[in-house]
């Protein structure tokens, strides 16, 4: 079998697949066009962030298995066209962790030290010993957003230096971050606290642009900012107005909104008090073995062996218990994904429950399908079918199975409860014929609809006009809605609303239906 390879990566990886008897066709910086025509008789595609992986590409390949990236991001790969082409899609995260951690922290030092620019003065030959007074990290404050892996190791480098950490992550229980000695606050009192912000965040509709000109205003005069995760988290614009106002003494950008970039492209490369790197949070020569060795020996054992390992599309299942569970696999992501949307996070707990001929089989694949789902919304890629329960381990989610025989009203039912401080929410689904998902029931409320595709969830007053009124509001901001089902409390008077819509519901469509009289609340979920 042939495995392509269209973005450098280290030897060590290149030579574990020829010791496994697969041919390897190494084209680095491969185009768009020649890519459709060498991945017809790939068995297998090994990229980084350079190749993308299309629709097109997809349709293109004849005999593809396996898509494996060295490294975590995989916003390069259509994974939806993958899934229905059958393509298992891999990645390696954690392979790049220590690398990016520590990228982070010398950019840290180099901002306070004027290292680049002391540099550059030095070979034009100056010597302006005065010019570059810095500043000692001791005593001083970090503030980091997102406190996952790296994040973490981040933050006990800077423990280290002798400063105090503190961190916003709505996801993360304060409980679990105070045994690392950080102390979670609000997203405005860490901004307003720390002389440094450091983002370890997906890049989500959640965190795009967090860090803008509303932050940059509540941040101390003189205080740094460092990107080392995802372009785009920081508004760039906002970004360059603060620092030549001179409110934000610095900042450290690693990433990018758009890459590669250039002077034209981001003026930010114009200003002094800004330093920067293309992209190299991950460039070690230990991070650049670890994630090669590790995409080889997976992809290898996926082609000779079928084992599946960091797949974040294919459970670690065989063929005969994924012929029996299959469609309950997609069923309780999606239910897991639909919980984290609704519910006051952080999230502590969630309890599942099998009911009917289900509760006879292997659960344990459904319920790791389920914890996936849950934290996808905010790690995306960083989770997957392997390390989904260490994931929720980590964050101090308790995770709990209970099986009853029999089910009142279908012949299988997966329940799943989310529980917070602030109380639980609980959905049920089951499938209809033999892969038909549905979720059956939100909390109280019970209706019948696919959990697939952009949906809303309104809770609003049962009063005539009232949904009439929100469907003319998503007309208003041209959003067709291709389903709906409705649920009523009668004793409350309440009804549950999901909608599918044939696009996104913007921002702007959802603060109008929020303020529509007779919605009580509205959430959009992607799923």
């Amino acid at each position: 079998m042939k495995v392509l390879v269209t973005d450098q990566i280290s030897s060590e990886g290149i030579q574990i697949f020829k010791d496994a008897g697969l041919e390897v066709e190494e084209k680095p910086g491969i185009k768009p066009d020649e890519l459709l025509v060498a991945i017809a008789d790939a068995d297998a595609l090994v990229i980084r962030s350079n190749t993308r992986v299309t629709e097109e590409v997809v349709a293109a390949a004849k005999k593809l298995k396996v898509v494996g990236r060295a490294g975590s991001g995989l916003d390069n790969v259509n994974i939806p066209a993958c899934n229905k082409a059958g393509i298992a899609v891999m990645n390696t995260p954690g392979g790049n962790t220590n690398s990016a951690a520590e990228h982070t922290v010398a950019m840290m030092f180099a901002l306070t030290r004027h290292v680049p620019q002391a540099t550059a003065s030095m070979k034009a030959g100056k010597w302006e010993k005065k010019r570059f007074m810095g500043w000692e990290l001791a005593g001083r404050t970090l503030g980091i957003v997102g406190i996952g892996r790296i994040g973490s190791i981040v933050a006990q480098i800077a423990q280290g230096c002798k400063m105090k950490v503190i961190a916003y992550d709505p996801h993360v229980q304060p409980e679990m971050a105070s045994k690392l000695g950080i102390d979670v606050l609000s997203l405005d009192e860490v901004l307003s606290m720390a002389d440094f912000i450091s983002v370890h965040t997906p890049l989500t509709k959640e965190t795009k642009g967090i860090l803008n000109k509303d932050a940059f205003g509540k941040m101390k005069k003189g205080s740094f900012v460092i990107n080392c995760a995802r372009g785009g988290i920081i508004n760039e614009s906002d970004l360059y107005d603060a620092l030549k106002s001179g409110h934000l003494a610095g900042a450290a950008l690693d990433v990018f909104e758009v890459e590669p970039t250039t002077i034209e492209g981001t003026p930010l490369l114009s200003l002094d008090n800004f330093i920067c790197t293309p992209h190299l949070g991950a460039s070690t020569v230990e991070a650049q073995e670890n994630v090669a060795t590790a995409v080889a020996r997976q992809i290898a054992d996926y082609l000779l062996k079928g084992e599946v390992r960091n797949a974040v599309n294919v459970p670690s299942v065989s063929g005969e218990v994924l012929a029996k569970i299959g469609p309950f696999l997609s069923l309780a992501e999606k239910m897991g994904a639909f919980l984290t949307y609704i519910s006051e996070r952080p999230i502590t707990e969630i309890q599942l429950a099998f009911q009917g001929e289900i509760s006879e089989l292997d659960t344990k694949p459904v319920t790791v399908s389920a914890i996936k789902g849950l934290l996808a919304p905010v790690l995306k890629e960083e989770v997957n079918f392997v390390n989904a329960p260490m994931q929720a381990q980590s964050r101090g989610i308790k995770v709990t199975e209970s099986k009853t025989s029999t089910s009142e009203d279908f012949t299988n039912l997966l329940s799943i409860t989310a529980v917070t401080e602030k109380g639980s929410n609980t959905l049920s689904g089951t499938i209809f014929g033999k892969k038909e998902p549905r979720i059956v029931r939100v909390n109280d409320f019970r209706l019948e609809a696919a959990p697939a595709g952009h949906m809303l969830l309104i809770y609003n007053e049962d009063r005539p006009g009232v949904i009439g009124n929100i469907g003319t509001t998503l007309g208003k901001y041209k959003i067709n809605i291709s389903k709906m089902q409705v649920g009523l409390d009668s004793t409350a008077q309440k009804n549950v609303i999901l909608l599918t819509t044939d696009d996104p519901v913007t921002d702007e469509a959802l603060k109008a239906l929020l303020a529509q009289d007779g919605v009580a609340s509205a959430t959009v979920l992607e799923l």
